[in-house]
């Protein structure tokens, strides 16, 4: 048996082969728009291109996220240079000079054409904004992202029922328009809306540790683990109305466990050693949950449940990739193999059924049975480098820093 620096360098290597050979290139390779500025807003499966697709806050947002991280890590000037067309395109189209915040979507000319403020997509902002000051030490993108974390507390804070309300109109003022997209409901509130804040925020603290931000960041955190985790389940509930009445009995098994590492990270740059603590005993208890409810023999994780049983048995790309990164963290927290040998199977399922060996990056999701589904675009509003590169970069240094014995 190999050693336990042999087995992790290996994984390592393959890693870094896959982000750097498959997923940065294809997306630097194929995904420019040379005619309009920034990025092409849907690539079909088959490579086709859509030039009447619009383009999405949340695509160009996670651009700019993953590759001013590949370049924080790699120092390689043309991940930088991915990283700027994308902050020049974000600012240039999708800002809202009027009333401030971003626009959720654009036209292929870059004009608005979907207007709404959506917090998912202005706190992906964040997130990407705070990654890129991190990198390049831009100082606009960090005032940036400052202001924009201002307009959120401002306008979508509830400060009667405490979270956030999930989308505003272009002015700031209530909408009837919330949902996130056509597979959401049009609810007050949102477990995915409240943990990519979560995110959004955790990565302004790491280089903006004002108190004001430290106050909203806690709250959050407090406010997940006291109404959108089900203690019961130790399964994220999805859909609220303003007072956190519960309005779905679904299950999401990739938000679950992509939301048990986040939620610790975001505990650990608090530094409240008694918050971590409670934040990582449930962190465990979701990925127990997510692992013996929602993972196949395969090491594959099942998209979708209810109070039924599984509603959706196709396994898409991202919560693969959160799966990887979701139950080595477990690993890490309590040394139980089960969630080595569980990160160590998503990541095998991910290199035999979820890479796409022909046209490069991942396919969108595969059936149970391993096979592609059909009608799904390799680039979209929602299909991005974000979640796969995610994972290679923490893997990768999750074990490169590793320090233990076997």
């Amino acid at each position: 048996m190999s050693s336990p620096a042999d087995w992790r360098n290996n994984w390592i290597a393959e890693i870094e082969q896959e982000l750097q050979e498959n997923i940065l290139s294809f997306w630097m390779t194929h995904t420019r728009d040379e005619e309009h500025g920034g990025f092409l807003g849907e690539i079909a499966q088959t490579m086709q291109v859509n030039r009447q697709a619009d383009k999405s806050l949340v695509l160009n947002t996670r651009i700019l996220w993953t590759f001013a991280s590949a370049y924080r890590i790699y120092k390689d000037e043309r991940f930088l240079a991915t990283a700027e067309r994308a902050y020049q395109y974000l600012t240039g189209h999708f800002i809202d000079r009027e009333h401030g915040g971003l626009f959720w979507m654009v036209s292929p000319q870059g004009n608005p054409t979907e207007d709404k403020k959506q917090v998912y997509g202005q706190a992906f902002m964040i997130y990407a904004l705070s990654e890129y000051y991190r990198a390049a030490g831009r100082h606009e993108a960090l005032n940036l992202a400052i202001e924009l974390f201002r307009l959120l507390e401002k306008h979508s804070y509830d400060p009667v029922n405490k979270g956030y309300v999930e989308a505003l109109a272009r002015d700031w003022s209530q909408t009837d328009n919330l949902s996130l997209s056509g597979k959401d409901l049009n609810e007050k509130k949102s477990m995915n809306t409240h943990l990519h804040v979560l995110e959004g925020y955790t990565n302004l603290f790491r280089v903006w540790p004002s108190e004001e931000l430290r106050s909203s960041l806690r709250e959050l955190v407090e406010v997940t683990l006291k109404h959108i985790i089900d203690r019961n389940t130790a399964h994220f509930k999805l859909f609220f109305d303003e007072q956190w009445v519960s309005k779905s009995d679904h299950i999401s098994y990739g938000h679950d466990i992509e939301g048990s590492w986040l939620l610790v990270e975001a505990a650990e740059v608090l530094g409240d050693e008694e918050l971590l603590l409670e934040v990582k005993r449930m962190a465990v208890r979701m990925a127990e949950a997510a692992l013996n409810e929602g993972v196949d023999p395969d090491g594959g994780m099942l998209n979708e449940a209810d109070s039924t049983g599984y509603v959706d048995t196709d396994k898409d790309w991202w919560p693969q990739a959160e799966a990887v990164i979701g139950f080595y963290n477990a690993y890490q927290m309590t040394g139980d193999l089960k969630y080595l040998e569980a990160s160590q199977a998503s990541w095998q399922f991910i290199r035999q059924y979820i890479v796409d060996k022909d046209n490069g990056e991942w396919f969108w999701s595969v059936t149970r049975d391993g096979v592609p589904t059909e009608g799904h675009a390799k680039v979209s509003a929602w299909k991005c480098p974000y979640h796969n590169g995610r994972a290679c970069f923490e893997m990768i240094q999750r074990l490169g820093n590793y320090t233990g014995n076997e």
